[in-house]
C-alpha cells in the first residue's frame, strides 16, 4: 500500500491542484468506501479545502468549521486526477471528488474493496479515530527512535512496520531500511547496541528521504500515476530471487498471510539463509494475518 514517501507526494500534488478549491460535489460508488454518517458528505459541498496532512498512511483533507475528510487507500486505492465533471471510472471506480476546474478520482483495483474514506468533525475526534500514534520517521529525534524501537523486545520488521510506534512504514519501505542498515529482519529489538541503533534511526530516515525525493522526481508537476509497492531500484522488497545490489548474492524472501519479508541472508544474517518454518511461526505470533488487522492496532 502506499506508505509515507508516496502519500507524501499524493499530497504534494493535491497542494497543486485543489487547495484554496471549493469541493462543488462528491460522487460514491463503492458500497463499502464511505465508513461514516455524520456528517454526511453534503456538509462538504462548496466548501473549500483548506489544508492537507498526513496521517500515517492515511490522507486528510481540511474544510472549514473543523470538517474533515479522511481517506485510506490500503492496498490498490489509487487517486487520479481528470477533467470536470469526468464520471466515476467503471469497474474499479469508487468516487469522484469534483472541483471546477478538474476531478479527483478514487479507484481501487481488484475484488476485495479495503479503501475507506471517512467525514470527520472535530480535530479531537480525528485525532482519537485515525491518530495510530507513530511518531514522524523524518522529524523525530535519536533518542524518541531508540525509546519507541526498544519499548517492547520484537522483531526488527514488526517494530518498523507497526503503526502505534512509527508514522507510515509499512511493508514494503521496512525491507529497505533493514537492508540499508545491513541488520536482519529477525533481530529482536532489545538485542541492538547503540551503535546498531544509530544505524537503523539514519537508514529510516535516509531511506525515506531518498524514496520522497525519487517520486518526487518522477511525478514532476503531474499527478502521480504509478504509484506501486513495487520500485524499480528497490534493493531487496519485490526483488526475490534477483541479485542484492549489494553484494550480487539472490534475495530472499519468507511470506507469512498477507505479508512477506525481503531481505539478503549475506548483507543483513551473516549468510545464513532464514527458515521458513522457524520465521513463520515467528512472524505467527507477531504479525496480525491481515491488512485490515495491522492497520487497525491502537495504542494500548
Amino acid at each position: 500500500m502506499p506508505e509515507l514517501p508516496d502519500v507524501v507526494v499524493y499530497l504534494e500534488a493535491l497542494e497543486r491542484h485543489v487547495l484554496g478549491e471549493p469541493l462543488r460535489s462528491v460522487e460514491v460508488r463503492g458500497v463499502s468506501l464511505l465508513r461514516s454518517w455524520d456528517p454526511p458528505l453534503q456538509a462538504l459541498h462548496d466548501l473549500p479545502v483548506t489544508g492537507l496532512r498526513r496521517l500515517g498512511k492515511r490522507l486528510v483533507f481540511v474544510f472549514p468549521d473543523e470538517l474533515f475528510v479522511v481517506l485510506h487507500l490500503m492496498i490498490a486505492g489509487r487517486l487520479q486526477w481528470r477533467k470536470p465533471a469526468a464520471p466515476v471510472p467503471g469497474k474499479v471506480g469508487l468516487a469522484a471528488f469534483r472541483f471546477d476546474h478538474g476531478t479527483l478520482t478514487l479507484t481501487e483495483a481488484g475484488t476485495r474493496k479495503r479503501a475507506s474514506l471517512w467525514v470527520v468533525r472535530g480535530e479531537q475526534a480525528l485525532l482519537a479515530e485515525h491518530d495510530r500514534g507513530g511518531i514522524e520517521p523524518l522529524t523525530m529525534t535519536l533518542d524518541a527512535f531508540a525509546e519507541r524501537l526498544t519499548a517492547t523486545n520484537r522483531t526488527l520488521k514488526r517494530a518498523l512496520a507497526d503503526p502505534t510506534a512509527f508514522s507510515g512504514i509499512g511493508n514494503a519501505y521496512s525491507d529497505e531500511i533493514l537492508w540499508a542498515a545491513g541488520l536482519s529482519p529477525t533481530r529482536r529489538s532489545g538485542q541492538l547496541d547503540t551503535t546498531e541503533i544509530e544505524r537503523l534511526y539514519h537508514a529510516v530516515r535516509d531511506t525515506l528521504r531518498e524514496w520522497t525525493d525519487r517520486l518526487r522526481a518522477e511525478a514532476g508537476d503531474a499527478f502521480p500515476e504509478k504509484v506501486t509497492a513495487f520500485r524499480e531500484g528497490m534493493a531487496v522488497h519485490g526483488r526475490y530471487g534477483q541479485p542484492c545490489p549489494r553484494c550480487g548474492d539472490p534475495v530472499q524472501r519468507i511470506a507469512h498471510a498477507e505479508n512477506e519479508v525481503n531481505y539478503c541472508a549475506t548483507c543483513q544474517v551473516g549468510g545464513k539463509v532464514l527458515a521458513d518454518r522457524s520465521l513463520s511461526r515467528l512472524l505467527r505470533d507477531e504479525w496480525p494475518r491481515t491488512i485490515e488487522e495491522w492497520e487497525g492496532l491502537r495504542s494500548r
